[in-house]
């Protein structure tokens, strides 16, 4: 959430917090590449000055994070082709570059990368939607992350948490949705 708020002098304090309570330099990495196409490449590009810090004073170094190239997880096709006729059908009229792109980098790479289980990475993007005031592209997400995993209690509390990090405004616009 902090990442998607632009708040990188919060975000060293819950990184170390993450890396002390068991999450990987590798997953820290690919949750703040993975919120560059969620929050966008400036908010990422603030994290990862944060997270360098951290890792040079841990001795974290290249080979512990994700390779840029890795080989991906299979593709569901079925589930790819539900999301790509939706996408060309709402917004191929308007911008095909945007219908290429969001296939491309986005649901043929980056959601195929093996850094973050598809959960985690679900879990991820719906946090970051609920910090953004997104709530129009929170349903497909969550569907998504139930698809993925998510339980409807874990749901409820990233809607408990979100409150206390991105406001109650953003935590009870989401929560209709993810009622």
């Amino acid at each position: 959430m902090l990442i998607a708020r632009n708040q990188p002098g919060e975000l060293k304090h819950y990184i170390a917090v993450a890396l002390d309570s068991g999450v990987t330099p590798a997953e820290v990495s690919e949750i703040i590449t993975h919120l560059a196409f969620y929050a966008g490449w400036p908010n990422a590009m603030s994290a990862v000055s944060v997270a360098k810090a951290i890792f040079e004073a841990r001795g974290v170094t290249a080979e512990a994070l994700p390779a840029a190239s890795p080989t991906l997880l299979p593709l569901n096709e079925q589930v790819e082709k539900q999301r790509a006729d939706t996408v060309e059908k709402n917004v191929g009229p308007i911008s095909p570059g945007l219908v290429k792109f969001t296939a491309d980098p986005l649901f043929l790479d980056l959601w195929q990368r093996p850094a973050l289980t598809p959960r985690d990475r679900s879990l991820v993007t719906v946090s970051a939607l609920i910090a953004a005031g997104q709530s129009a592209q929170i349903g497909y997400h969550l569907n998504r992350a139930m698809d993925n995993g998510l339980s409807a209690e874990e749901a409820g509390e990233v809607v408990a948490q979100a409150a206390f990090y991105a406001g109650w405004p953003n935590a009870f616009t989401a929560a209709p949705v993810v009622r």
